[in-house]
């Protein structure tokens, strides 16, 4: 279970404590502070504190007094306009904090974005729980023939128990191994710090995580996407769903311009001005590479 007891009454101990404020509030928003979102085996998402709505990116594009100077219409198309024309800094007024429990090899893809704050839980001063991710079976993969850093079939029958046994028992071993090195019963006890680096890669961490919602978009548009890895792209797809209760207006226009649009080459634009025209172009004529080539159809279904 990803929360414990006690966990689960902190939770509804922080929800019970209502405040009066003044500052700005998405009531889409509130409905999920400090709720836990399961995600995997142990994981979850969860929101620890927020600024910011769709009326402050427009009032920071404006540069207004209170909830902006436009109807709530005018104020979708500025945010869609906004979108649709890169502009990043009014986006950048809103903010999210986000605590989240992961597997340490999903944290290590995580962190590749540096555009956050982020406070990780300590194995020098705490011992990490035993939870540990292990894959379901539908999501036990061979290595992809055509992408070096994707999956392919899924495994079945006896390899697929074989793996999973494999996976419990060694994850297992380590953490007994690291019990065994830190405990002080009849001796000094190896430093925690030392211990962690026989832990594998599945146990689970977790931290604090704040970022802009600028650079969270940026963060979703990779991390949401189909070819994203399983098991970051499922904490992506949970934090889309409350991305999308905190600002609707910016959501629905990221799903337009960055999810569900495309980018393309002034190389793949001409090709596709000439198919217009009724011109018949190939790989060949197009002045694209085979991968380029690929791409381009795909996209345009």
């Amino acid at each position: 279970m990803p929360l414990t007891p006690d966990q689960q009454a902190e939770v509804d101990a922080q929800r019970a404590q209502a405040q009066p404020t003044l500052r700005a509030v998405s009531p889409g928003m509130e409905k999920h502070l400090y709720t836990a979102i399961p995600v995997l085996d142990h994981g979850f998402v969860r929101v620890i504190d927020y600024m910011g709505d769709d009326a402050a990116i427009c009032q920071a594009a404006r540069v207004s007094y209170g909830k902006g100077t436009k109807s709530v219409q005018n104020d979708e198309g500025l945010i869609r306009y906004l979108m649709r024309h890169w502009h990043s800094t009014p986006f950048e007024m809103c903010e999210v904090k986000l605590h989240v429990k992961l597997p340490v090899f999903v944290a290590r893809q995580w962190i590749r974005h540096r555009t956050a704050n982020v406070n990780e839980y300590s194995a020098r001063y705490s011992i990490l729980d035993r939870e540990f991710y292990i894959p379901a079976p539908e999501h036990l993969a061979a290595q992809s023939v055509v992408n070096n850093q994707g999956r392919g079939a899924a495994l079945e029958g006896e390899e697929a128990a074989r793996v999973l046994e494999i996976l419990k028992t060694d994850a297992n071993r380590a953490y007994d191994h690291y019990e065994a090195m830190i405990s002080q019963e009849g001796q000094l006890g190896l430093a925690r710090e030392l211990a962690r680096m026989n832990l594998p890669a599945n146990i689970y961490t977790q931290w604090y995580w704040k970022v802009d919602l600028h650079n969270l978009l940026h963060f979703l548009r990779l991390r949401a996407d189909a070819h994203a890895q399983y098991e970051i792209r499922v904490y992506a797809d949970a934090i889309c769903n409350v991305v999308a209760d905190w600002v609707p207006f910016a959501y629905k226009a990221f799903e337009d311009y960055r999810m569900g649009g495309a980018t393309i080459s002034a190389t793949a634009l001409d090709c596709v001005r000439r198919m217009l025209k009724g011109e018949e172009v190939t790989q060949e004529n197009s002045g694209m590479s085979k991968g380029e080539w690929r791409e381009f159809m795909d996209t345009l279904g």
